[in-house]
């Protein structure tokens, strides 16, 4: 009797095993503004399921740890919502503030930028992406919430329309791009504390940020003046400014580090340059507004959130060739993948 009950007890871990591996298998999450977020096999690139919170105007989104959660910046709703990934079926929410829209999650807390003073939506096919803001508008914010306890644990004050955020290599600090006054704030991770104000050229609008391979540079995407900048991850200095494509927002390097990868996306490009030397090395066409992407987990391809097309563009990441497209993702936004990989929004 012993021995049976051990045997059955074995295939139930077993069957539990599995069952995990199917829930945790490779995977691509994709906000759509207005359909929710498209669930991705990576296996054979199809669409799985929709999260159907496409009311809630999701945009920025980032997994936790063990990819059971995922947590998504909403605009319709000005709050962050945490979705249990095996169900698709929202767990928590936590108001966050007006126009909610890129989240980070890191060490246990969820880093989401707000822009009280943003008024405006997206412009429509054929117009251009907007120039500017009205500088005597609010300030946008940085709330940090303790995931635990899924409540804001300090509300950090920061430049005009913040983009991108990205952390340290030393976990110390956490850096944000203020598009609207060309400036990227640097605070201390957990407090929020300011450290310092880094001031861009003016007009240039920044937007993307990635921590280079070593940790000794960051690059930052300049919008306006299509260009990325180099900074001395010391000084915060500009060491090297490289020309793009127009409209360059999503920027990561590669799995390896050997490349650079930056979305030009009002020229519709996707581009390649040395992960070392910033030479420029290849531009690839891609769809409209692909502002952000990532690497599949394997680093075989890349995947690009492309809003005005309403599709996943899927690259081989070796040849740059296009492998295929995933539709129906109207106003697709962002993209992130389990397990983890480089990419535009979680880091390299």
């Amino acid at each position: 009797m012993q021995v049976r009950f051990r045997a059955i007890a074995i295939a139930c871990a077993s069957m539990l095993a599995l069952s995990a591996g199917a829930v945790h298998a490779a995977t691509a999450y994709v906000t759509s503004e207005k359909a929710g977020v498209g669930v991705i096999d990576l296996s054979d690139l199809s669409m799985k399921t929709m999260f159907d919170n496409g009311r809630d105007g999701p945009r920025g989104l980032s997994l936790n740890k063990d990819g059971t959660r995922l947590y998504t910046a909403n605009k319709e709703t000005s709050d962050l919502s945490e979705i249990d990934t095996s169900t698709g079926k929202i767990t928590r929410r936590v108001n966050i503030g007006k126009n909610p829209e890129f989240v980070r999650v890191y060490g246990g807390y969820a880093y989401v930028t707000y822009e009280p003073g943003e008024s405006g939506r997206p412009p429509k096919p054929g117009q251009p992406e907007k120039d500017d803001d009205d500088a005597n508008s609010p300030p946008a914010e940085i709330a940090i919430v303790d995931l635990k306890t899924m409540k804001v644990t300090h509300s950090v004050k920061s430049g005009h329309e913040t983009e991108g955020v990205e952390f340290s290599p030393d976990s110390k600090q956490f850096l944000v791009t203020n598009e609207g006054d060309d400036t990227v704030s640097v605070y201390r991770v957990g407090t929020g504390k300011p450290v310092r104000t880094v001031h861009l050229p003016k007009g240039s609008r920044p937007r993307g940020i990635k921590a280079a391979p070593g940790g000794k540079q960051y690059v930052v995407t300049l919008e306006n003046t299509n260009k990325f900048v180099v900074l001395d991850a010391g000084s915060m200095k500009i060491v090297k400014t490289v020309d793009t494509k127009m409209g360059p927002y999503g920027i990561s390097f590669d799995p390896s580090g050997k490349h650079l990868i930056v979305a030009a996306a009002r020229d519709k490009t996707l581009q390649v340059f040395d992960g070392t030397t910033y030479e420029h090395m290849k531009d690839v066409t891609v769809g409209q507004r692909c502002w952000h992407f990532s690497f599949t987990p394997d680093g075989a391809k890349i995947l690009l959130a492309c809003g005005r097309s309403n599709a996943v563009y899927v690259l081989d990441a070796s040849s740059y060739d296009e492998v295929k497209q995933i539709g129906d993702l109207p106003l697709a936004w962002g993209i992130v993948t389990y397990p983890q990989s480089a990419g535009s929004i979680v880091g390299r």
